[in-house]
């Protein structure tokens, strides 16, 4: 009797998707859900063809190399900067990601993210908590309009978009957008988005939203040099990852008041937090929530457990980052 395959889950999932892994593999799992440091994601790879991972697993050319049997990584996320993808093309292993299942959820979360940000939520709430509240006042934290107010978009990918539909059909705001490429005709009428450039987005908006992936190019893509370019009363967003966004810069923008508020999910080097941006109250702090649905969670996880089966059951997956590799490892 043939041996089954193993494979890792690198961090705790939804316990019936580790039953239904079960089912098709040897499974080792990390329930105890404390980060692996590479050393030790090496150490737990060995014998394994496949693994899922979340955005805290490096996958790069010297795990590769020190696991010579893996065949497959799956990522529970839709954003993949925790891979390097020519590294993996070039050791024959394939990489997946979760696209799709999260993209109206997450939109819902920025929303909601810029809401927050431009009526004060988070600030008005701690000043209530604190007991500060004694009477009303006319312009007791009175914060930013929303509805007929710019919306810009720095990324206009699906949740880009899905972001773009609920400020114009919902809140009639004024779309603008900058991408690496514009979308076609038909795309901008149903966002009701007018393409701009970086320039124009960062000038115009009232409320910017960054939904870029990260790369090397988009590092600090909003910087010092950015954020004096926006208006002293517009609001930025980030739900897309740490190191598209100075975090440093901004807070220091956020505490000279050359920018009026910031809302934001994402962090560079996180779970740890800019300690300044700690101490400015003009920020609300999410920890990495924006997918956080159990319905979303749970299809995430799905998805990825279906592509670690369907590759390593018959040689395709569902969502390929390198589809097509020219020397997958056998």
């Amino acid at each position: 009797m043939n041996q089954r395959p193993a494979i890792l889950i690198a961090r705790a999932v939804f316990p019936d998707v580790v039953a239904r892994l079960r089912e098709h593999f040897e499974v080792e799992t990390n329930d105890e859900d404390a980060p692996f440091t590479p050393a030790q994601l090496i150490e737990r790879l060995q014998g394994k063809v496949g693994v899922l991972t979340t955005g805290s697993e490096r996958i790069d050319a010297a795990l590769l190399a020190a696991c010579p049997q893996l065949k497959v990584v799956c990522n529970i996320a839709v954003g993949y900067n925790n891979f390097d993808v020519p590294a993996m093309t070039a050791a024959g292993v394939l990489a997946t990601n979760t696209p799709d299942v999260l993209t109206e959820t997450t939109a819902d979360f920025g929303f909601a993210l810029l809401m927050a940000t431009a009526r004060r939520i988070t600030e008005s709430e701690h000043f209530l908590r604190a007991g500060q509240w004694n009477r009303w006042a006319l312009d007791m934290f009175a914060g930013a309009e929303v509805h007929g107010s710019t919306l810009g978009i720095l990324g206009m990918g699906r949740i880009g978009q899905a972001i773009a539909r609920r400020g114009a059909h919902g809140f009639g705001m004024n779309v603008i957008y900058h991408n690496r490429s514009r979308l076609d005709a038909e795309s901008e009428a149903a966002c009701r988005a007018r393409y701009v450039s970086k320039v124009e987005l960062l000038q115009q908006a009232d409320h910017l939203v960054l939904v870029l992936p990260y790369s090397t190019e988009s590092h600090h893509a909003i910087g010092a040099a950015e954020l004096a370019q926006m208006k002293p009363t517009a609001t930025l967003v980030n739900i897309a990852r740490g190191g598209i966004v100075d975090d440093a810069a901004l807070a220091v923008a956020l505490r000279e008041k050359r920018l009026a508020a910031a809302g934001l999910d994402v962090f560079e080097g996180e779970p740890c937090v800019h300690p300044d941006l700690l101490d400015v109250p003009n920020v609300v702090l999410t920890p990495h929530i924006a997918s956080a649905t159990l319905k979303t969670r749970r299809a995430m996880a799905d998805l990825a457990a279906d592509n670690l089966i369907a590759y390593l059951g018959r040689g395709e997956a569902l969502t390929p980052l390198n589809a097509g590799l020219p020397n997958p490892r056998c």
